[in-house]
């Protein structure tokens, strides 16, 4: 998905839909953790790890509003496979988090692998053609890599079945990151 780093080859898509399947994809996935986090904290919301459920989330929802704008102002049409995500992503959440704080904790950690994966290759992708995008995807980065510390520091990696869970996780971010880029 580069944007400026090689030449376009014939297939490839149009800059202006590279662009946009990045704030579209972005959009979605930070709809989902907000929803990933809501799932969270309707199950965990009045416990000890509330309160830092909830710093994430509300990290989660300034970088959705972000994105609200970006899809508004370049005139991106959002996923159309937003109701899934609606209630697949607050489920994802309200599971883990009936499974525990760390089972919790250890569904961000996976999310946030993934997406630090994700953003590096789309900044990487940015080069210097959209200086204001690729700050933001930097900044939202390295707060999703905060989230993934939090996760860490609250004993993720101590959850029953802690590489299963993690690796189901990846997985269906995985594959909603490519749903949403094309749907």
């Amino acid at each position: 998905m580069t944007v400026s780093r090689r030449r376009a080859l014939p297939g490839d898509l149009p800059r202006r839909e590279r662009i946009a399947r990045m704030i579209r994809v972005d959009h979605a996935g930070e709809y989902g953790a907000k929803r990933i986090y809501e799932g969270q904290l309707a199950v965990l919301g009045r416990g000890p790890k509330g309160a830092v459920i909830e710093h994430m989330a509300e990290q989660e929802r300034e970088h959705l509003d972000t994105f609200d704008r970006l899809v508004a102002e370049r005139g991106v049409r959002p996923t159309l496979l937003h109701p899934l995500w609606h209630v697949g992503a607050f489920a994802m959440g309200a599971a883990t988090a009936l499974l525990g704080d760390r089972a919790a904790m250890a569904c961000t950690v996976a999310v946030e692998e993934v997406i630090d994966d994700h953003y590096a290759r789309q900044a990487e992708a940015l080069g210097e053609d959209e200086p204001e995008l690729k700050a933001v995807i930097e900044r939202f980065r390295a707060e999703e890599l905060e989230h993934r510390d939090i996760g860490l520091e609250h004993e993720a990696e101590q959850a029953p079945g802690y590489r299963l869970l993690s690796g189901a996780v990846k997985a269906a971010t995985r594959t909603a990151i490519w749903l949403s880029e094309r749907v």
